[in-house]
């Protein structure tokens, strides 16, 4: 039954992709905007074929993930920080909520002049775009952890490091999966939106390309391969989340 359920989810999307390659192949062929699914797949198929596809993909995927490391281990332990401490919090507040509305995209200009083209220009914007959500739900997550627990901890005489590691952190871990979720997605959209803006390497960039060469099947291409891949990384945390969840005993949502 739960195979069922995820074919007919295919239903809606099939029928869009049957309708955009009917009207291609008639009332709108030669268009220098559109083509049809089957010519997108065929072009991503010569991408694999000539390994642009395999590049691009390992560029951005590797900057993503390296700026959401970067990311969540200073978002991470800023916001255990602040979520033990209130001094820290009041100190804090300012700064973060001046620093948090700043689009991502607007430190290209900075970064670049900072780091030129390249993986180091792209892995800072994606982290300072990764790190304000793993900050507020770090926080938050330290916020939930049972006060009694905490008076044990004290009971107990622990030092702030044991406190951590045999209380705080294990009762963090679930809830910080849903801050995981949340930055693994804008890491892909704030890589390749980099790459679309200014950075001339990775699937947002060969997407632009296909699009400066009037080339709309494999502009397309990109376009249903970078959404694969986005579903599969998001499938994969999720996974990952429920996995955890059953070894610690907790139903995932």
């Amino acid at each position: 039954m739960a195979w069922l359920g995820r074919w007919r989810a295919l239903v809606f999307p099939m029928l869009l992709l049957a309708a955009l390659e009917g009207w291609t192949r008639t009332a709108g062929r030669g268009s220098d905007a559109l083509a049809p699914p089957t010519a997108a797949l065929g072009a991503i198929a010569g991408a694999l074929a000539d390994g642009s596809l395999a590049s691009a993909t390992a560029f951005t995927l590797g900057s993503a993930a390296l700026g959401l490391a970067l990311g969540a281990a200073i978002g991470i332990g800023l916001g255990t920080l602040l979520g033990l401490s209130r001094r820290a919090a009041r100190l804090g507040f300012l700064s973060i909520e001046v620093a948090r509305p700043i689009p991502a995209v607007a430190l290209i200009p900075l970064a670049m002049l900072v780091f030129g083209f390249g993986l180091r220009m792209e892995v800072s914007i994606v982290a300072f775009a990764c790190l304000w959500p793993m900050l507020i739900l770090a926080q938050a997550a330290v916020q939930q952890v049972e006060p009694r627990l905490l008076e044990v901890a004290r009971a107990l005489q622990l030092t702030s490091v044991q406190r951590f590691l045999w209380i705080v952190g294990p009762a963090m871990v679930p809830r910080l999966f849903v801050a995981l979720r949340l930055g693994v997605a804008i890491a892909l959209v704030v890589a390749v939106t980099v790459e679309i803006a200014a950075n001339p390497h990775g699937m947002g960039y060969a997407m632009m390309i296909a699009q400066q060469s009037l080339d709309p099947a494999l502009m397309l291409g990109w376009l249903g391969w970078v959404g694969m891949i986005g579903y599969a990384i998001n499938a994969g945390a999720l996974a990952l989340q429920r996995a955890v969840a059953r070894r610690m005993g907790e139903v995932a949502p």
